[in-house]
């Protein structure tokens, strides 16, 4: 009765099956785990894939809805991306908003790096639903995209607005360099006497 717990619960068969898959899991969040300090290069690795993905949509003459829907999900992403973590029309002014205010630094509703492993993932799954041709839906494609350019400069719109509004910029361009004062030399030639 006790043999029945544990691993020997699913049988021989599949225990070989199931190590491999969690083998093959480790492997994958280890890739994954090691990709994360490099930014640019993940990135550039996606924005290839993204152009692979546009010149399979444009060879194939097909294809519009997938690439729509990849074109809306990546807009809802963006969305994420640039919004606070807290929104201060909803939850209170958690920005500052003067100068005297407490400094907090922007906390984003989606981090960089599962902005752009979602963004990946949406990629690898919209080329693979390319090679089937139950999804190549017959659609009169300038019309799906006036309505994505329509619908992505309103969300921009409203989503600067709101950034304007709340003073908040969701973009760091670094570590900030503070410089000390700088004595001239007749301030060092007074101090020296």
């Amino acid at each position: 009765m006790d043999g029945l717990h544990g691993d020997d619960a699913f049988g021989a068969s599949s225990n070989p099956a199931m190590k491999w898959r969690d083998q093959m899991a480790r492997r994958f969040q280890y890739y994954l785990d090691k990709s994360t300090p490099h930014a640019g290069l993940r990135w550039v690795g996606t924005l290839v894939m993204a152009a692979i993905y546009c010149l399979r949509a444009y060879f194939v003459q097909g294809f519009y809805i997938v690439t729509y829907g990849l074109g809306i999900y990546l807009l809802n992403l963006l969305i994420g991306f640039l919004s606070p973590q807290v929104d201060p029309e909803s939850e209170g002014p958690a920005l500052p908003t003067k100068g005297s205010d407490e400094f907090k630094p922007f906390i984003r509703r989606l981090p960089e790096f599962k902005f752009w492993y979602a963004f990946t993932k949406a990629l690898v799954v919209a080329f693979t639903l390319t090679f089937f041709s139950i999804f190549d839906v017959p659609v009169f494609w300038p019309i799906l995209l006036m309505y994505w350019i329509v619908l992505f400069v309103l969300t921009m719109k409203r989503q600067i607005r709101h950034m304007i509004k709340y003073k908040y910029v969701p973009f760091s361009l670094g570590k900030q360099r503070y410089s000390g004062k700088e004595y001239s030399s007749d301030k060092a030639s007074t101090s020296s006497d």
